[in-house]
């Protein structure tokens, strides 16, 4: 009887993983779903601040989508807003498979024909996850000092590290020639100006201080109520949205997000209740948010045709 391939093997891995995870939470929830229920009963729905939340959202994913742009144009590539829009929502929908490749590899594929070359594409989809992980991580600990009774030298210690990482773009050509031996090809990563990465990391932190926000609107219309500080709200988003991302084995985080946002809910003075019915109706929420946009690209939007000389820059690459 033959083995199954590591490729094989990691991917039931990686279903049975999520699948614990998610049993593990969904057991939470069934647990305390009389409290959960009574919650429910006694909420007063704000539509007004839910409807304010999702805007916030969408304006959210407009700054990191000008994000991923002017790290193309690093790179010197120039891709219009609207087609920027188009691939990044579409490809983003990847994240919803098991692994976390297929978003990077759908935007390969989507921006060839604006001219940017596989190693760039992939590139720079890796580098915005990468700065948006490192500077959500940031915002997550310097808001949740408190919450989290952190000690004021350690938020420094993140802080200064995180400066130092995002700092060193010089370190991209060498990441490109150590990344063509692993692959056995040429890979050629150019550097990218110190203002891209710094510009870069500006915009990723003011995207997470918008989630802090548009969270906190969620839970008033959820719930009728938004205890608490704007801080911890800022610290539990992002806190366990980035929990569940690098939980590689989970698609789109399912499970993991839930159970850190539950337990850092109720740390944050949620009751058992209410904390729970923030977490099942922010799934939702969250998900709706990142299907919609895409789905109505593919229906209505159509992406932008370049000009002869765009296309003649295109093949001449």
């Amino acid at each position: 009887m033959t083995k199954p391939s590591p490729r094989v093997a990691w991917r039931i891995a990686q279903v049975v993983l999520t699948a614990i995870v998610v049993a593990l939470v969904a057991r939470k929830i069934v647990q305390e779903w009389g409290a959960v229920s009574l919650a429910l009963e006694h909420a007063h729905p704000n539509w007004f601040a839910l409807a304010a939340s999702a805007a916030i959202v969408l304006a959210t994913y407009a700054i990191l989508i000008e994000t991923w742009r002017v790290l193309l144009r690093g790179w010197e590539h120039h891709i219009p807003y609207l087609d920027a829009a188009r691939i990044w929502t579409i490809s983003n929908l990847g994240k919803y498979l098991p692994g976390k490749v297929w978003a990077i590899t759908a935007l390969v594929v989507m921006t060839r024909r604006y001219g940017v070359s596989a190693a760039e594409g992939a590139a720079t989809s890796v580098l915005l996850t990468l700065i948006n992980t490192i500077v959500g991580f940031v915002v997550a600990i310097v808001a949740g000092a408190a919450l989290l009774q952190l000690p004021p030298v350690l938020v420094v210690i993140v802080a200064v590290l995180a400066m130092v990482v995002l700092a060193s773009p010089a370190a991209l050509p060498r990441i490109g020639v150590l990344a063509g031996r692993l692959f056995g090809r040429t890979i050629v990563l150019r550097p990218l100006p110190h203002r891209v990465l710094l510009i870069s990391a500006l915009l990723t932190a003011v995207a997470w201080m918008m989630y802090g926000i548009a969270f906190r609107l969620f839970v008033l219309g959820v719930l009728g109520v938004a205890p608490g500080a704007f801080r911890d709200y800022v610290a539990v988003f992002a806190g366990s949205y980035l929990l569940g991302f690098v939980a590689i084995f989970s698609p789109a985080g399912v499970g993991v997000r839930e159970g850190a946002m539950g337990f850092a809910l109720q740390r944050a003075g949620f009751a058992l209740g209410p904390a729970w019915l923030v977490v099942v109706a922010s799934r939702l929420w969250l998900t709706a948010l990142e299907v919609i946009p895409p789905l109505l690209f593919l229906a209505f939007v159509r992406r932008s045709r370049l000009s002869p000389h765009d296309e003649d820059q295109s093949s001449a690459r």
